[in-house]
């Protein structure tokens, strides 16, 4: 998940998982914790990508879940029409505007309606038992 703040500043976490919420509008639902240092940029964002990565981006999904890691040191990442940092390479990138924001204890549920579905050929990353592992073809 990326964003950007209202000074232009880059954020992101890794989300362990994303929920489709509705398919008219499409909208869907990602939770972040409360205590993450970027919890206070997604919750004043007017929008945000969910990016579904490819298993080589493993190592950049691990730095977005690392508290104090500068998220994007080394990624490929580039501004798109809106801003936000588009990852160049993903399997699917949802790109979603802000609809409501849930309390959920120490969560925060975003809800965003997805403006732009982009879908890469890739088959993305599965984390299964504390690693990421790769789809095979059918």
């Amino acid at each position: 998940m990326t964003t950007t703040d209202r000074g232009g500043a880059w954020w992101g976490f890794t989300a362990t998982s994303f929920c489709s919420l509705s398919a008219d509008p499409p909208a869907v639902l990602v939770c972040l914790a409360k205590d993450a240092q970027c919890h206070p940029a997604f919750v004043d964002a007017r929008s945000w990508l969910v990016h579904v990565i490819h298993p080589d981006h493993a190592e950049l999904a691990i730095r977005f879940a690392t508290h104090g890691a500068d998220k994007f040191a080394t990624g490929d990442f580039h501004a798109n029409e809106r801003g936000l940092p588009l990852l160049h390479r993903y399997c699917a990138a949802l790109e979603c505007t802000t609809r409501s924001l849930c309390d959920a204890g120490d969560h925060t549920i975003l809800i965003g309606q997805a403006d732009n579905t982009q879908l890469g050929w890739d088959l993305p990353a599965v984390y299964f038992r504390r690693s990421f592992h790769r789809l095979a073809h059918p």
